[in-house]
């Protein structure tokens, strides 16, 4: 069987598209060969920045021949179906076969479609392929009408076996296929003929060009470490970068340069963001003092000065992104030092959202929210609140409007020099973590009580003005926010009532939006207290009351119908995503159900540890047993109280009790209660459901000894009440009717 080895040879394809470029011929062109009957054993694809690469290892000669028998019209139908039908099934009327069936006799056809050679299918396949291609971005040159991501020169397609090559014959535009191909542009030696893979990428790296970008990067990182190492110093490691690179050379030479005196006392981020995102530089530090002090470019080529004119050029370069960078430094430096005050200012000249308000807007909000978690994060209320403050202020900053990817990181070495405490500073940088399930989470109280204020407002504020994820869509990250606040509240082990905070932010978010200075005056008061006295709307009234003479808000009555909805609708947002989040870590879905079901479901942490433990539970033999037996009573019960049309939820008496085991349940029932109820009371959630475990034996035996629905009424209604009991006592812990099994 052939092998197949396809080159698309073209100008410079864009780093970042070169991997997907390289997927997507592989896919495309297996896809047609497949489908066209043509099977292989494997298949590779590689990508150069002038090349993209698809080699297949034993590929069918030619496809099989296919017989398919096809069902016709009816014999005796009008012959325009009949001829329909012919020319559908490419027969003539002599080639059918009358058959009988059970509708009566109808036409069939016996089609043979022979195979095709390989190279005829190759062909079909690869012209589709490229004129389909699924290019981000494309453009067309000359007068062709191709479009390709950059002109494409050659096309290089053949089919190679042990007795030689043939050239797979294909016109594109007037690009036409052939068996050569070139090397470097700089450095190759013109173009050569290949036979097979294998000789393609010898003579490729004969001629200067890795075909795989692994291996160029493999290339690129141990001989850039290697020449670190061997002056005492260490490549900041960024695979990011590294892998744009292997993009951008398709014969890497490392060179290093020294980064100029004048900026090494930049922050070591500034100058790493910067070489990075203008230049394309790895940055290399000292390990004794975390000073970025030089720098490794990449060059294309290899030259007679060993790459000396090729440094000096990037030094040159350098040396003026790296002024801008300390231009941008000294002056927000000055700013800050003198409290910052004009970008605090600024911000509230920034819209946020058009319905949301200005970041300054955003950021009162965030600090009164902040505020009000304070107590619960370990952190002091001022500290809170002049840390919420402080944290969006370095959006005004010129090095974060050049490096938007510094916020944050930029707040917190402006902090500093504006005299700001260690731990004001630090929320600055850490209130926007985490940012996906593998950042890490912020443990310090004030940061932790500035990244939920951030993300609740957030939320909120998009759910008030009833713009949330639809689907797959998602623009403003909210699905990520929550996952935040959830991994915020979990590992740190924070005890909070969400709902209370939702209730607040969006009465925030609703004294913007109706600009209701009564209601603004209300929320500038602590109302944490108030809302655990009087209930959310309770509280509103409450303390506008006492800060206010004249009459309520018009609209305070509104806000009792909409408010509920939208604090709950939220919460079960929240739900959704803790539910994403614990199945990541093994927790039954029914099991996260079964606790989100239970009061005090807006306290993350309780629910959690709730779900855990009956995780426990329910994999344990007694566990699973108690559970069969819980919902057998359950089952039973429901029945009965559906056909009598009563609750048979109190009364069991153990004077009315006939069986042994049947007393023996009642005295499990009146040692398990009191011992489950408190530890439940107590949050020790594995207690309770070690307790439950013991009504396992129990249960078991009076089910077996007995028949509930006895024919003595006054026994039938006695042991449905026990099962009533057996039913409150183990929805304590959880809503075990929710739990499979």
């Amino acid at each position: 069987m052939p092998d197949l080895l396809i080159e698309l040879f073209s100008e410079e394809i864009p780093a970042r598209m070169q991997a997907r470029a390289a997927d997507d011929l592989k896919k495309k062109v297996t896809d047609g060969l497949v489908e066209a009957g043509l099977t292989y054993a494997h298949a590779r694809a590689f990508s150069t920045p002038r090349r993209l690469t698809l080699a297949i290892e034993d590929l069918l000669a030619e496809s099989p021949t296919v017989k398919e028998e096809r069902k016709g019209p009816k014999v005796g139908a009008p012959d325009k179906a009949i001829d329909g039908f012919l020319r559908g099934a490419g027969v003539s009327r002599e080639d059918l076969e009358e058959r009988e069936t059970p509708k009566g006799p109808v036409y069939f056809a016996s089609i043979t479609k022979p195979g095709r050679a390989a190279a005829e299918i190759v062909a079909e396949v690869l012209e589709d392929t490229i004129r389909n291609f699924p290019w981000p971005k494309s453009m067309r040159w000359g007068t062709g009408s191709l479009r390709w991501v950059r002109p494409l020169h050659s096309i290089l397609c053949i089919l190679s076996a042990e007795d030689g090559h043939n050239v797979v014959p294909l016109d594109i535009d007037g690009i036409k296929s052939g068996d050569t191909t070139e090397g470097h542009r700089f450095m190759g030696s013109g173009r050569f003929t290949v036979h097979g893979f294998e000789d393609y990428e010898i003579k490729l790296k004969r001629d200067r060009v890795i075909l795989n970008a692994e291996e160029r990067a493999e290339t690129i990182w141990n001989d850039a470490t290697n020449m670190a190492f061997a002056q005492g110093l260490e490549l900041v490691e960024d695979k990011g970068l590294l892998a744009e690179v292997a993009g951008l050379v398709e014969w890497p030479i490392v060179l290093m340069g020294d980064i100029a005196e004048d900026f090494l006392g930049l922050p070591p981020e500034v100058l790493q963001t910067s070489m990075k995102e203008h230049q394309k530089f790895f940055s290399v530090k000292n390990p004794k003092t975390g000073r970025i002090e030089k720098f490794v470019t990449v060059a294309n080529r290899e030259t007679k000065d060993n790459g000396e004119t090729i440094l000096a050029g990037n030094q040159k370069v350098l040396f003026a992104r790296l002024s801008d960078a300390k231009f941008f430094w000294e002056n927000d430096i000055r700013v800050a030092s003198s409290g910052a005050d004009a970008w605090l200012e600024s911000l509230k000249n920034v819209t946020f959202h058009n319905k949301l308000g200005s970041q300054g807007d955003r950021i009162a909000r965030i600090a009164a929210l902040a505020s009000g978690v304070a107590p619960v994060t370990g952190a002091s209320f001022g500290e809170a609140d002049k840390a919420a403050r402080w944290a969006k202020a370095d959006l005004s900053s010129e090095m974060v409007y050049e490096f938007p990817e510094l916020q944050g990181l930029m707040g917190r070495y402006y902090g500093e020099v504006a005299g700001h405490s260690a731990a004001v500073a630090a929320a600055a940088e850490e209130h926007y973590s985490p940012l996906g399930p593998s950042d890490d989470v912020p443990a310090a109280p004030v940061s932790v009580a500035v990244a939920m204020a951030d993300k609740l407002d957030t939320l909120t504020g998009f759910w008030a003005i009833d713009e949330k994820p639809t689907g797959s869509k998602d623009p403003f990250a909210l699905r990520r926010a929550a996952l935040g606040v959830i991994r915020l509240i979990l590992e740190n082990n924070l005890r909070l009532s969400l709902d209370a905070h939702f209730d607040r932010q969006l009465l925030r978010h609703k004294a913007h939006e109706t600009q209701d200075d009564k209601l603004a005056a209300a929320l500038a008061k602590d109302l944490e207290q108030e809302i655990a006295e009087h209930g959310v709307l309770g509280a509103v009234v409450h303390t506008v009351k006492a800060a206010i003479d004249g009459e309520l808000p018009k609209h305070i009555d509104t806000l009792r119908e909409t408010l509920p909805d939208t604090s709950a609708d939220l919460l079960s947002f929240f739900h959704d995503r803790l539910k994403v989040y614990l199945r990541d870590q093994g927790v039954r879905h029914d099991v996260i159900d079964a606790c989100i079901a239970m009061p005090g479901n807006d306290d993350l942490a309780l629910l959690v540890a709730r779900a855990r433990a009956l995780q426990d539970f329910v994999g344990s033999e007694d566990g699973e047993n108690l559970l069969q037996g819980f919902k057998r009573a359950n089952n039973i019960l429901s029945q009965a109280e559906e056909k009598d049309g009563v609750e048979y939820s109190y009364g069991a008496d153990v004077k009315f009790a006939e069986d042994d085991s049947e007393k023996a349940l009642f005295a499990a029932l009146d040692a398990a209660e009191g011992a489950i109820a408190s530890a439940i009371k107590a949050e020790d959630f594995a207690s309770a459901m070690g307790t439950m475990a013991t009504l396992r034996a129990p249960i078991d035996a009076f089910f077996e000894a007995v028949q509930v629905n006895s024919d003595n009424d006054i026994v039938r209604r006695n042991r449905l009440n026990l099962l009533s009991r057996i039913r409150v006592i183990c929805l304590q812990a959880a809503d075990l009717t929710r739990v499979e099994g």
